[in-house]
């Protein structure tokens, strides 16, 4: 079964080609990486094209800026692989935790996956205290109104089965996205 892995990126020259080769270690049997520059302005284009698009499946280029839920959506549509997983570039989750993140949807268990921030024991990036707390409340609002257990609800780490991904009409062009899609 082949993963797709799509990379939305936005001026992350100093770590898009450390999070690609990163995606090109994982333990994966069968994978796509595709790589969604929203138009970059710090030189993340000049990486893409000197040094990752010959590491990767696909690189798509936004002429223009529009937001990470319009790279998704360019990412979800050229992707082929039986799930899709979303990596951000931006170094905050580790592609050696595919295994963890892919095995509810290889198994039948789950047709989508969101990782967390928040749970694991495990480091993670300190958040400014009031993104956290708004992040906390948005959770709680996203469990409610949809009647799951989720602890991140802003989580850039996802996986779904292809086909229910592409099934979602996704109409957010920035961050709101991340709401959406849940």
């Amino acid at each position: 079964m082949k993963v797709s892995i799509v990379i939305p990126c936005y001026n992350e020259k100093e770590t898009i080609e450390k999070i690609v080769e990163a995606v090109c270690n994982a333990p994966l049997k069968s994978r796509e990486i595709i790589v969604v520059d929203d138009c970059s302005e710090d030189g993340t284009q000049a990486v893409l094209q000197e040094r990752v698009s010959q590491m990767v499946d696909r690189v798509i280029y936004h002429p223009v800026n529009r937001g990470k839920g319009a790279a998704l959506r360019s990412g979800f549509a050229a992707a082929t692989g039986d799930f899709i997983l979303v990596q951000d570039a931006d170094l905050e989750y580790s592609p050696e935790d595919y295994p963890v993140l892919l095995e509810p949807l290889m198994s039948g268990k789950a047709d989508a996956v969101f990782g967390s921030r928040f749970m694991g024991g495990r480091p993670h990036r300190v958040l400014f205290f009031w993104h956290m707390v708004g992040n906390k409340f948005l959770t709680l609002l996203s469990n409610i109104f949809t009647n799951i257990n989720l602890t991140d609800v802003e989580t850039g780490y996802k996986a779904f089965k292809a086909p229910l991904i592409k099934s979602i009409r996704i109409e957010e062009d920035g961050f709101g996205v991340e709401p959406e899609i849940i």
